[in-house]
This record gives C-alpha cells, structure tokens and sequence, in this order.
C-alpha cells in the first residue's frame, strides 16, 4: 500500500520543500554531563529562534516540550557509555504508538553497522517502520556503519551507501549518516536510494565555517539538509548556526553568504 495523504502531510512539515535542518538532543542518555544540553528549554528556544525544522529527543524530554513551536521526532533507540561490548547496541525504549501519544511528529532508530549486535537492530528498525506504516508516521533511520564487522573493502564511501540504501529499503523516510569525505562519495551515498539523507555532525570541532563548507558540498550533491547536533548546541550561538544552516538549505545562500551570518 502506498503512503498515505496523512503521511505525506507530516513530512512535509517537517522536511518544507524535501529539505530540513534537523537538531538531535537525544546525547544526554548515551552519556553524561554534555556540554550545551545543561538548560534544554533555553536550548530550545534558541533553536526556534533560528529556525530548525525539528528536534529530535528522547521521550521525556518530546512530553515535556512538544507544545514549543518547533515539531518534535521521537527517539527511541538507546545505550550508554557505561554499557561495556554493549554500549554500541541500540535497544528499544519506546514504540510509534507511545509517540503519537507524547506529541511527537515522527520517530527514529538508530542502526550500527558492522556491529556484533546488528542484527537485533535491524529487527527493531523492521518492527518500528511497521509501526509508523500503519500509524502515518515519519520515521528517520539514523544509520552509521561503524562496527568492528564492518566490510568496506573498495567502498569509496565507506559503506555509508550501503546504510542509506539499508534504511530505504527497510522503510526509512530519512537517512541520518556520516560524511564520507568528499562530494563525489557523498554523490554516490546519495544516489544509494530515493529518500532524503542528511549529514550528522559528530564532535564539535570548534569551527563551523568548517560544517557549512562540507554541508554545502552536501547539498551541491543533492543532499537534503543536516541532522546535526553537538556542531550547534555546543556553541556559543545555535540561533546563528540555525540561521546559517538555514540559509544553505532552504534559501539557496552561498557558502561565503552563509558565513556572513554566524
């Protein structure tokens, strides 16, 4: 059955125009303390003051801030640093029904490739996508080939087409996943599958003219846009990293324009 009206409705809210500025502050359950995530509400504001198109964050944190003005995914997929040779192994901490429910606009797993683990979260993706299929709900995969098992002998990108082509075909409507150096792979990461993919940020590095210049290669390419977090609420001025992504996504500036805005 194809998507539904409904769906399509919701995505396009939170993608205008196939392309979006997405903001996870879902690190606080991975690890602890974070730096930039200490007064989530003010974090919050800020990012609605720039503009991002959504938010992503765990369930407690979508209750108790999904009626802000920016719409909210769900993340339910989680571990932590103090996890052992399980750390890596995203298990489930919530359903596509529990979502809806907290207010949230859509859901999202995260899939480690190559990690001992991967086939139990491949099957938790399959049943989630199941889940938002029968409910109308947007799901992003966030899906990063980084496993110990990893085979990406003679991948100029490193399997990172691999994981977006894995998420198209396992009902993702988004890709969040890694940068793989240079445009030309990240053409070929993006050719991997019809949907929308967007770059991850990592650690900050402390210089975002740095990030703007690889997401406007991204977006040269026909990227989709950012799902970044650390690179924006460790800074001193999200709303100017917003406003600067922003401008690079959904108003066509350069990368010199968009550096004029930080």
């Amino acid at each position: 059955m194809a998507r539904s009206s409904l769906h399509a409705e919701r995505l396009a809210r939170l993608m205008p125009d196939g392309k979006a500025v997405w903001i996870p502050i879902d690190h606080g359950v991975s690890s602890w303390p974070v730096a930039g995530l200490t007064d989530v509400e003010a974090l919050i504001n800020e990012l609605g003051a720039g503009g991002a198109d959504a938010i992503i964050a765990h369930k407690g944190v979508v209750s108790r801030y999904c009626d802000s003005t920016i719409p909210m995914l769900m993340h339910i997929s989680a571990s932590t640093i103090h996890g052992g040779e399980n750390s890596s192994n995203k298990v489930l901490v919530g359903s596509t029904g529990e979502a809806v429910e907290r207010g949230a606009s859509g859901v999202s797993v995260q899939v480690n490739l190559g990690d001992l683990n991967e086939h139990l979260m491949l099957e938790r993706l399959g049943l989630i996508s199941e889940q938002c299929h029968h409910l109308d709900i947007p799901l992003l995969g966030m899906i990063y080939p980084r496993g110990p098992f990893l085979k990406a002998e003679g991948d100029s990108t490193m399997a990172i087409a691999h994981a977006v082509r894995l998420g198209w075909e396992l009902g993702c409507d988004a890709i969040k996943t890694s940068w793989p150096g240079s445009k030309e792979a990240f053409a070929e990461v993006v050719g991997a599958a019809p949907i929308p993919v967007l770059i991850a940020g990592g650690e900050s590095s402390g210089d975002f003219t740095e990030v703007l210049r690889i997401v406007a290669d991204a977006i040269e390419v026909g990227g989709a846009g950012v799902c970044m977090g650390r690179q924006i609420f460790e800074d001193e001025n999200p709303r100017n990293c917003i406003l600067a992504l922003r401008g690079l996504i959904h108003d066509g500036l350069s990368f010199e324009e968009a550096c004029e805005v930080l």
